[in-house]
């Protein structure tokens, strides 16, 4: 019944195709095969040839000539059928192995068959019931093998893939003039001679050939495509149910584990798009590496990603991990190697950013967010690597790409998820004291961002940056202000000198978290203002001399402080900032700060919004702050310490409060909704948060105002004396007298630094795997592979 509308379909393709002669035969057979009824014989090879014959030559025509309902079709209706293309497929691969691959038609036969496991793979792993089928073994095998025999039909496809990526004159330059006939046996070969690149553990360059790259794509795709099964599961802990095709293919059991994973790191770190950078030499030649570099980048995130050393029972040690890509990469530690990685991460990061004379006169790579998420793994499994990237300013070129995206994606609901990694990174950077030393350091304008003109260095940046997400961003980010805060206050202790702009941003932010309105709108907004309290008396205690910008600004804005301290907390007060608040305060608006009053950098565009119809993946709830980080001093020999000001038992008494809620700015008519913290909050009609006097009083006694009370007693009446005393109207006067100025003997004891740390937790962890797979379902158009399937770790929305 079904073959009329078929073969209309068949038509229309070729019509649309051209070359109908050539895949005639390929569609025929995808008709017979959905269509019988009966099980085709896996014996009658002139029927299952024609699905790798040379009648097609890409990928693309296997995509279109075998459509998404017919492989669902099939599945459904003749699973026997299914069951023996993928059986065949397998069982060419493994027999062009055996053969060396040593000819074309031998080396096409393969691609046809890497194609169509491409384009089937997906619509197996839908399907619960089809889950096992890999798993069992492939029939036909030699009956005297036992070995053989048992071997599952997933470990024989990864082998057979592993082997033909290190198969001369197929996808690597063989290393002697071999012949047809005198082909290497790809089983017995040493792929340790035929890495694809030099770099890290390998100093020999192979010669290149753009063939033997688009056929190590095409492999690498289909190994990308076994590893999707995580996609069709909803979100696991991988200790409880480990992807088994992840788990083999980095396990002692592939031979090629070293090798695959020295030409996969080496071949990303050392890709240089722009080459000898002639302008539009990439609109004139089509770069065979990009597709490789972008497709070993993703095989490699999602091979770190699967970490099961933590599954050591209770009591015992966790043991080398199983993986040996998170072995060897946590096991690099050489200064040269790290060099070559470091220096691969920031050219492929700055790629896009670089400003050229000539409009996109070079080559711009599209796979940051892969490259972000490749380079947390690194920072989180080689702290080596960590403490190598923080010794020089060579950070700088991380944290400036990293910044650009902050800034360019704020209002974008689809790249929530790019807003998320950045600011994680920057979190796990803070934590070493090296990080925020290194801000100091000028920063020239290099890249045309959207934010106002400074002169200054890169925490000037940093604050800046930090202030217009918080500001400008769309509402989906407002369980990262705790994040980012947490970041400046980790690097404030070493932020020598402010500008005028990065100081007046600081107390913006202050002056809009403090409203009363905003503070009685949610259990945990207060927490907001104790970061920034503690960045100021960071930077006051510890940086004092050369942050004239940020005292004079304090100065400036003292009514902030003195509404803070004498923040009213009687019942009719808070009733009514409720009822009478507006939005005109609200930090995800602009209107309380004329963002325009300054000039921003040339060439600067605001944030846009996603282009409508945009697709995004979601993403689950990220953890806690708590949650994400440790307490920790600065100064180990300081950690016995009493605590010597009010200061540190806030921020101790701040980490202790338990059930965190990410942070929820409401409209002007709702109350917050949320638990409360602690027993003096009240709940309201319909289980509404409801603020109290008590819970008020609970945490403005424990405002860290002491510092800057005092700093305002010793200092304000001095500026007034002078301001009479000379007639002063100019600033400038006021900052030289600032400059000089000194508070030495006057202040609190200065409390220990304390830094919250990174730590890894499950949370994070589960949020990292669905964001990176978000992004390689998002990315992977070309083919699309996963289009239009039932993925169930996020869903596809449209923006």
């Amino acid at each position: 019944m079904m073959f009329p509308v078929k073969l209309f379909y068949v038509l229309y393709l070729f019509v649309a195709m051209g070359n109908a002669d050539t895949k005639l035969n390929f569609r025929k057979a995808v008709v017979q095969l959905t269509s019988k009824t009966h099980p085709i014989d896996a014996a009658d090879d002139s029927f299952w040839d024609q699905f790798w014959s040379e009648n097609v030559t890409n990928v693309h025509d296997v995509f279109t000539l075998v459509p998404a309902p017919e492989i669902r079709a099939l599945r459904e209706e003749a699973p026997s059928n299914l069951a023996t293309l993928c059986y065949k497929a397998v069982e060419k691969l493994v027999k062009a192995v055996d053969n060396s691959c040593r000819t074309h038609h031998e080396q096409q036969t393969v691609l046809n068959c890497v194609r169509l496991l491409t384009r089937v793979l997906p619509y197996i792993f839908e399907d619960p019931d089809w889950r096992g089928f890999f798993w069992s073994s492939l029939p036909g095998q030699s009956q005297d093998d036992e070995e053989e025999q048992s071997m599952p039909l997933a470990q024989s496809l990864i082998n057979a893939i592993c082997d033909l990526l290190f198969c001369p004159d197929f996808t690597v330059a063989a290393n002697r003039k071999s012949g047809p006939d005198k082909a290497e046996d790809l089983q017995a070969i040493d792929s340790c001679e035929y890495i694809w690149e030099a770099g890290v553990g390998f100093a020999h360059s192979p010669p290149r050939y753009p063939v033997h790259d688009s056929n190590r794509t095409e492999l690498l795709k289909l190994l990308l495509t076994c590893f999707s099964e995580t996609m069709y599961q909803p979100p696991v802990d991988i200790n409880v149910a480990p992807n088994r095709w992840i788990q083999y293919f980095t396990s002692a059991e592939n031979r090629h584990a070293l090798p695959m994973f020295t030409s996969l790191l080496n071949t990303v770190c050392a890709y240089d798009p722009v080459g000898l950078g002639v302008p539009y030499n990439h609109l004139l030649f089509s770069d065979s590496m990009e597709p490789l570099v972008d497709t070993a980048l993703q095989i490699l995130i999602v091979t770190l990603d699967h970490d099961t050393s933590g599954s050591a029972p209770e009591g015992e040690e966790a043991s080398v991990p199983d993986n040996l890509f998170i072995n060897y990469l946590s096991r690099i530690h050489r200064d040269e190697d790290f060099h070559f990685v470091l220096r691969g991460f920031t050219k492929l990061l700055n790629n896009p950013l670089v400003q050229t004379y000539l409009p996109n006169s070079t080559k711009k790579v599209q796979f940051h967010q892969e490259l972000l998420v490749f380079f947390w793994k690194m920072c989180d499994y080689n702290k080596k690597f960590l403490y190598y990237v923080l010794k020089s300013s060579d950070v700088l070129e991380i944290l400036v790409p990293i910044l650009y995206h902050l800034n360019d994606s704020r209002a974008d609901q689809s790249r929530v998820g790019l807003m998320h990694i950045g600011v994680f990174i920057l979190l796990l950077l803070s934590g070493e004291r090296n990080f925020g030393v290194r801000l100091n350091k000028p920063y020239t304008a290099t890249i045309p961002m959207d934010i106002p003109v400074f002169t200054g260095t890169h925490a000037d940046l940093l604050i800046t940056v930090f202030h217009k997400i918080i500001t400008t961003g769309h509402q989906r980010l407002q369980p990262l202000f705790d994040c980012l805060l947490t970041i400046l206050v980790n690097v404030s202790p070493y932020l020598k000198t402010l500008s005028m702009v990065a100081s007046t941003k600081l107390l913006h932010l202050l002056e809009a978290f403090s409203t009363p309105w905003f503070l009685f709108s949610s259990p945990t907004n207060h927490h907001l203002v104790f970061f920034l309290l503690e960045i100021f008396n960071n930077i006051i205690q510890y940086q004092f001399d050369g942050n004239s910008n940020l005292v004079y600004t304090i100065i400036r804005k003292r009514q902030v402080f003195h509404s803070l301290a004498n923040l009213p907390c009687d019942y009719g007060t808070i009733a009514k900032s409720l009822t009478k608040r507006t939005r005109r305060h609200l930090p995800s608006t602009t209107s309380s700060e004329n963002i325009g009053d300054l000039p921003s950098m040339e060439g600067s565009h605001p944030a846009l919004p996603a282009e409508p119809g945009t697709l995004k993946a979601t993403l689950p709830d990220t953890p806690g702050i708590e949650k994400m980080t440790e307490k920790e001093s600065a100064h180990p020999s300081q950690q016995a310490a009493p605590a010597v000001s009010t200061q540190q038992s806030a921020t101790q008494n701040l980490s202790n409060e338990s059930n965190r809620q990410s942070i929820r700015l409401t409209e002007a008519h709702s109350l917050a909704q949320g638990s409360g913290s602690g027993p003096t909050t009240g709940m309201g009609v319909g289980g509404q948060w409801v603020p109290t006097s008590e819970w008020v009083n609970s945490w403005k006694t424990k405002l860290p105002l002491q510092t800057i009370m005092r700093l305002l007693q010793v200092l304000v009446p001095q500026v007034e004396k002078i301001c009479i005393d000379k007639g002063l109207t100019d600033e400038s006067e006021i900052l030289k007298f600032l400059q000089h100025g000194t508070l030495v003997g006057l202040l609190p004891v200065p409390h220990p630094i304390l830094i919250r740390k990174y730590q890894a937790n499950s949370g994070t962890t589960t949020w990292f795997r669905t964001y990176m797979w978000g992004v390689i379902y998002l990315r992977n158009v070309d083919p699309p592979i996963w289009y239009d399937t039932d993925v169930k770790l996020f869903e596809i929305q449209r923006v």
